[in-house]
């Protein structure tokens, strides 16, 4: 368990899923200063470097090969690697973090999974190109941090409409014209799709612990600054 941290602390705190145990990695709290990636490093046991993208809602994977040649300015949404002594990582603020390792493989990846990056196949790229780099779907096992959960994110007809009908399972009767969407509940189906049988979601809710979490979506509602942003990274264990 973790205890819920206030904006006067200076580092955050990660939180940490039971199917990645072994593997170095956290959801981070958020700090008074914003995201801290030493802490975020200190909190994996590495001392970097720490490697992100430039999130797009894509469906957009990088494989990392060369640490030293990695540039955070390309435009994607997940990285995947077999290097060791670095950490991956992406940045949230509703949309779900989502990391993955096949230990065996020695193959991770960390995921930027918004609804529009979900639905365009960035979880199924992701898992693909792990398996190219010699992991095994039914031995990959994933966690979903901490995301805006279906209570709390209500939607209208034009984001329903994206959808399939075979989807209509994460869509719960809101108000009128309105339904609540279960981010977390698509993620989880689309690892399913790409063969990925050990999913842990950690269900925190994103809106409902601001002293916690980065919401984009209660910054928006507040009328307050709505750039503020997690981090959640993963990394090889120590050879």
């Amino acid at each position: 368990m973790v205890e819920e941290v206030s904006d006067e602390q200076a580092e955050p705190q990660g939180v940490t899923a039971g199917v990645l145990q072994g593997i170095p990695h956290a959801f981070m709290q958020k700090g008074s200063k914003g995201p801290d990636e030493a802490a975020a490093l200190a909190a994996v046991g590495q001392g970097g470097p720490l490697l992100m993208v430039r999130q797009v809602h894509s469906a957009d994977v990088v494989f990392v090969t060369d640490p030293a040649s990695h540039s955070r300015d390309i435009a994607a949404d997940a990285l995947v690697t077999k290097c060791r002594e670095l950490a991956i990582a992406v940045v949230t603020a509703d949309c779900a973090p989502v990391l993955l390792a096949d230990e065996e493989a020695g193959v991770i990846a960390a995921v930027h999974a918004g609804w529009r990056g979900a639905q365009g196949g960035i979880l199924g790229n992701s898992v693909s190109a792990m398996v190219r780099a010699g992991a095994q779907a039914d031995r990959i096992k994933a966690a979903i941090g901490p995301c805006i959960a279906q209570e709390s994110y209500e939607v209208g007809g034009n984001m329903k409409n994206h959808f399939e009908l075979g989807d209509a399972a994460c869509f719960a009767p809101g108000r009128k014209d309105h339904w609540q969407f279960d981010l977390a509940g698509y993620v989880a189906a689309r690892l399913a799709d790409a063969g990925i049988e050990k999913v842990e979601a950690l269900a925190i809710d994103t809106y409902r612990h601001p002293d916690r979490f980065h919401s984009f979506r209660l910054a928006t509602h507040r009328g307050e600054e709505t750039g503020g942003r997690q981090i959640s990274l993963i990394a090889l264990p120590a050879s």
